[in-house]
């Protein structure tokens, strides 16, 4: 094994080898509104859902290279509201535009050809793309690092919203025709078009193998 002590390596090695071995990501488009209620929109795929119950996730948002915060920070810092809009591969060259580092005030809704959508509970709008959509207010800021560069959020999902194609029997969502896909690291993504199963142990299972040799 090839050996990294954090302590002793610099940062962007650091984001470089956990960006490429913790894979993959999903991708979460957030869309916020400004003070003057201009919508924006940025992809982060430091990102994923923590709890059901209640229902939380995670947003990982470091600081712009100049120092300032980014807009979704700004805007989450102003309002405790956002969307999470998850990514298929329709919306992937749209994502990749809604992340260019373009000044506040800039629409990337409409840079990148998507359309805003009411949301049900939060005033930030959905991406009418998006085949899911999470509501989410604030739970917990947690700013971490030199000068609180990075910004850990801990959101209440308080609705999610879902193409009714996508919503089979017993409210159970149909991965593969959602089409997500995920981050790897540098330009690469992934499609969710090759999976498996294996079913779940039980101790029953354990017990029928016996105890190893």
């Amino acid at each position: 094994m090839k050996d990294y002590d954090f302590a002793a390596t610099p940062p962007e090695t650091r984001y470089k080898l956990l960006i490429a071995s913790v894979v993959p990501r999903p991708i979460a488009l957030v869309t916020t509104l400004d003070s003057h209620h201009q919508p924006n929109a940025a992809p982060f795929s430091f990102f994923n859902v923590l709890s059901h119950d209640p229902a939380v996730v995670a947003l990982g948002i470091e600081r712009r290279a100049d120092g300032r915060k980014k807009d979704t920070v700004a805007n989450i810092d102003a309002s405790g509201e956002f969307v999470v809009n998850l990514v298929d591969e329709a919306m992937a060259p749209g994502m990749v535009v809604c992340g260019a580092d373009v000044e506040p005030g800039v629409d990337e809704l409409a840079l990148a050809g998507f359309h805003a959508a009411p949301s049900l509970l939060v005033r930030p709008p959905r991406i009418a793309e998006a085949p899911v959509a999470l509501e989410c207010r604030m739970l917990r800021d947690i700013r971490l690092g030199f000068d609180n560069k990075r910004a850990i959020l801990l959101a209440e999902v308080l609705a999610l919203r879902v193409r009714p194609d996508l919503v089979g029997e017993r409210d159970r969502l149909d991965v593969a025709k959602m089409g997500l896909i995920g981050r790897l690291a540098g330009a690469d993504y992934v499609r969710l078009s090759d999976v498996f199963s294996i079913p779940r142990v039980t101790p029953a299972d354990l017990a029928e193998r016996g105890s190893p040799a």
